[in-house]
Parts: structure tokens; C-alpha cells; sequence
């Protein structure tokens, strides 16, 4: 660990989010157009809003427990929980964890396992476990009916990007990724463990995986994994996101090139460009409640590699 780790003025790992000088050293072009891009998607409102005249679907979100129990989890008509549910993957581990969702009140849940649930892997499984009724989704599809008859179709898979030692499940190589032209078209809610690249992922989500999502476009993509990117993120599958991501995408050599003409500034400026259209068309064209967009959810509670389950539950009405 050098100096500037242990003074707290570098990340000691990519697990962990940058601090001022390791975003300032990699780009302070992509630094400074990621703080824009995000005051733009606030600007732009809420992505949507529940279909008029019929009840909402709450749906209420998490990942990333780890075998902690000690989580404030709000009501809702379907529980989703997006991966690395028990410590330790054991059998017995994730069968406590199932017990305790199924003390939850909530009609309806769906899970993914995560690269630390061991025993949904076939390679690491030992033992049984009694899901008592859970909707354990790898790699399929459900179509789940609610009040006012209301559907959702909800496809999930935990794969995950290599991240660890062979004790690690459901993990693929990132150039071999499962992704391409595995959702179905009609998927309302994806539930992944891995997050897309360029969201909420600290830089370690899967591309082969935005790559899909910008094919189906789902309402709502609930994922983990990477901790410190809990929150929640609008999409809208529009020009100024294209440009966000592309410029996102680069690879960096350093602050000097960002101060040369390069395709960057391109990028930057197509996203200040469509952020101030999408803006003034919103509000003073379209008007409130307007938007046509999707919502990502990192809904990890472990704050961080802390071990406290300390982060917020995400709930969305749909």
C-alpha cells in the first residue's frame, strides 16, 4: 500500500469508490461530465409514473445482505432481492436467509443468486434448501399478476463478471458473456446481480450486459454487487446517455490527453448538448409527468465493505 493510500488520498482497490485525486489522475474530463450528467438526469424528473387510473406495483428492492437479518424492509406487493443473499453460500447459510424472506409479508418474490451464494451454483452445491415459495429466477422468465390486474414480467440471472477464485459462483469471463440476445423483449423488470457498465458500478459492471439492456429497454433493472453504487439512476436509452457512455468507455492515459483534441470532447459536448434539449423539451414542451424512461437500482444494503447492513431499501411504484 503506498502513501497515498494509507494518507486516504487513493482507493486501495476498485471495490472501493475513487477519491478526488484518483478521478482527477484517470480524467478530469470524464469526472467533471459525470457530475453534469447527473445533475441532468435530475432536472429531467421523475423517468415515470405509474399508469394513470390503475394501482401501483410497489416493488421493493435489495441485494447484497450477506446473511444479515437486521434490514428495514418496507411493504410492497413484490420483494425483490438481487443477489449474494447468505455469508457464506452454504446450504444452510441461504436456507436462513429464504426463512427470513419468508417471514416478509410481501405477495410476491424474486430472487437471483450472487457470486457469494454458493449452493445455487451446481459446481459448489452441497446440501438442500427449501425455497418456500420464492421465485428463484436463473436465466428465465415470470409473468407475475397483481391488483387491478396488473402483470409484470420479470427476468433475472446472477451471472457475474469474474471476480473471484473458483469458490465464487455463477462467474463468466467478460469476454464470454451470457448476455446477447438472452432477455426477453417483453421483460418489465430485469433483476441481475452484476451492474451494467457505466452505472452505478464503480467502472466494474458488465458491457455485454448494457449492451442488452439498451435492446430491451426494461422499465426497472434491479442489481448489486458493487456495493459503494447503491442509488438509484434514470435511463432514458437517448442520445445523451449514448454520449455519456461513450465518453465513459474511453480509455483514459492520464489528465494530459484530456487537455488534446481527441473524440472525448465530443463526447462531452453532445452531452451537454442533449442534456439541455432533453431538458427544455421536458418543461417547457412536454410538461410534468411526461417522461418515458427506466430506472436503475443498485440496491445493495451492505454499506460498503463495512459489513453493516446499514444502506436504505429502494422501493419503486410502477
Amino acid at each position: 500500500m503506498g502513501l497515498l493510500t494509507l494518507l486516504g488520498l487513493r482507493r486501495p482497490s476498485p471495490w472501493e469508490p475513487p477519491t478526488l485525486l484518483d478521478a482527477l489522475l484517470a480524467s478530469p474530463l470524464a469526472w467533471a461530465v459525470a457530475r453534469l450528467y447527473a445533475a441532468i438526469l435530475l432536472l429531467r424528473g421523475a423517468p415515470f409514473r405509474p399508469p394513470p387510473g390503475k394501482p401501483p406495483i410497489r416493488v421493493v428492492c435489495l441485494s447484497d445482505t450477506h446473511g444479515n437479518r437486521d434490514v428495514d424492509v418496507p411493504d410492497g406487493d413484490l420483494l425483490i432481492h438481487a443477489g449474494d443473499l447468505s455469508g457464506d453460500g452454504s446450504a444452510e447459510g441461504v436456507q436462513g436467509m429464504v426463512d427470513w424472506l419468508a417471514g416478509l409479508p410481501h405477495a410476491e418474490k424474486v430472487l437471483v443468486a450472487g457470486n457469494h451464494d454458493g449452493w445455487f451454483d451446481e459446481r459448489l452445491r452441497v446440501g438442500t434448501v427449501d425455497l418456500r415459495g420464492a421465485r428463484y429466477l436463473r436465466g428465465e422468465m415470470v409473468t407475475l399478476e397483481f391488483k387491478g390486474g396488473r402483470r409484470l414480467n420479470v427476468y433475472g440471472d446472477g451471472a457475474v463478471p469474474r471476480c473471484g477464485g473458483e469458490s465464487h459462483a455463477l462467474q463468466y469471463d467478460r469476454d464470454k458473456h451470457p448476455w446477447k440476445g438472452a432477455i426477453p423483449d417483453e421483460t418489465d423488470v430485469l433483476v441481475t446481480h452484476t451492474p451494467p457498465r457505466f452505472h452505478r458500478d464503480l467502472g466494474l459492471g458488465c458491457a455485454g450486459l448494457l449492451e442488452e439492456v439498451w435492446r430491451v429497454k426494461p422499465k426497472l433493472h434491479v442489481f448489486g454487487h458493487v456495493h459503494w453504487g447503491h442509488g438509484r439512476e434514470s435511463v432514458y436509452y437517448d442520445e445523451c446517455q449514448k454520449a455519456y457512455e461513450s465518453l465513459m468507455a474511453r480509455t483514459w492515459k492520464g489528465p494530459i490527453r484530456d487537455f488534446l483534441p481527441c473524440p472525448a470532447w465530443l463526447d462531452a459536448l453532445s452531452v451537454v448538448w442533449y442534456g439541455i434539449s432533453s431538458i427544455l423539451w421536458k418543461w417547457l414542451m412536454a410538461g410534468p409527468g411526461s417522461n418515458n424512461g427506466g430506472l436503475m437500482v443498485n440496491a445493495s444494503v451492505m454499506y460498503g465493505n463495512t459489513g453493516k447492513t446499514s444502506n436504505e431499501v429502494t422501493v419503486v411504484d410502477l
